[in-house]
């Protein structure tokens, strides 16, 4: 029964990765990886509102940016999952887009994980979880793990996701220059050997030492993101200027870069400081519930 109930405001965070070790490539052409993702306080919020045929509306600071777009990963997951239920796709969803478009923090993805989350509430179905990440892989890589849309690792092609060492509170401040930077180029860029996977503790006593951890890992699209767009290696080093920074990383393929934190105070206060052109953010992680996000002149 396609029942539509009115579901509220459903979160769609921004993920970061905070590395990534390119670790292989299959036949086939996709490369493998190995990451530990965490999900931010900034995001893209979804709603759904009764309506017949299902229809998208964009608002929020960066939702013009995807008004060209012929077809939208939140339709695609809503016709998706629809079309896997046996039911007619029915609504009025509302994007509210506060992410950066093509921007390494997995706007998209985590659009359409919230679309799956929101409308298999909203539509009654109560699929199984194995089933509702088989679909999520569907749609993309970064999909599944926003899905589940808590720390976790991340290995294969993103679908193959595992306990993520246990995090300390610690604050986070993400930093675009306002460039996008589409993935499939940065790939094709990469040059250089593989990584091999990470060695991770079961977790850390403190944001410093987690930090000094991640020190030795790397992200290693970043070097072949900063020869497309130069102005990532400024927001990298503007991080690592900011008074109290203990680690300066890019997210995923760019060209959003992070900052880690002692607390989240200690990043608010950071971002504020950071060039008002840029879109930028300082605050904390999150784990469901996802709490409020507060906005910074100029950022989302």
């Amino acid at each position: 029964m396609n029942s539509l109930s009115l579901a509220g405001w459903e979160a769609a965070p921004a993920k970061v990765n905070l590395y990534l070790h390119v670790t292989g490539r299959r036949a086939d052409g996709y490369h493998l990886l190995d990451s530990l993702v965490a999900f931010a306080g900034a995001g893209d919020r979804l709603r759904l509102e009764p309506a017949g045929a299902l229809t998208l509306t964009l608002e929020g600071t960066e939702g013009a940016a995807l008004a060209a777009e012929p077809d939208n990963l939140v339709l695609r997951a809503a016709r998706l999952l629809a079309e896997a239920a046996g039911i007619a796709p029915t609504g009025l969803l509302r994007l509210e887009k506060n992410l950066p478009v093509a921007s390494g923090i997995g706007g998209g993805s985590a659009d359409a994980a919230a679309a799956l989350r929101l409308l298999d509430r909203a539509w009654g179905l109560n699929t199984a979880p194995q089933t509702l990440a088989e679909l999520a892989a569907r749609l993309g890589a970064d999909v599944p793990v926003c899905l589940e849309n808590r720390a976790r690792r991340m290995q294969g092609v993103g679908e193959i996701l595992s306990a993520a060492p246990a995090m300390p509170e610690c604050g986070i401040v993400l930093a675009n220059p306002r460039l996008p930077l589409p993935t499939p180029a940065v790939f094709r860029a990469r040059q250089g050997d593989f990584t091999p996977p990470a060695a991770l503790p079961d977790g850390w006593a403190d944001a410093g030492a987690m930090a000094r951890s991640l020190a030795a890992c790397r992200n290693d699209l970043e070097a072949a993101a900063i020869g497309l767009c130069p102005p990532v290696a400024e927001v990298l080093a503007a991080l690592a200027a900011l008074p109290g920074c203990l680690l300066a990383r890019m997210s995923g393929s760019g060209a959003t870069c992070f900052a880690l934190f002692p607390d989240a105070e200690s990043a608010k206060s950071a971002a504020a400081m950071l060039p008002e052109a840029w879109w930028r953010w300082g605050g904390g992680f999150t784990n469901p519930p996802w709490p409020a996000y507060s906005a910074l002149a100029g950022g989302a």
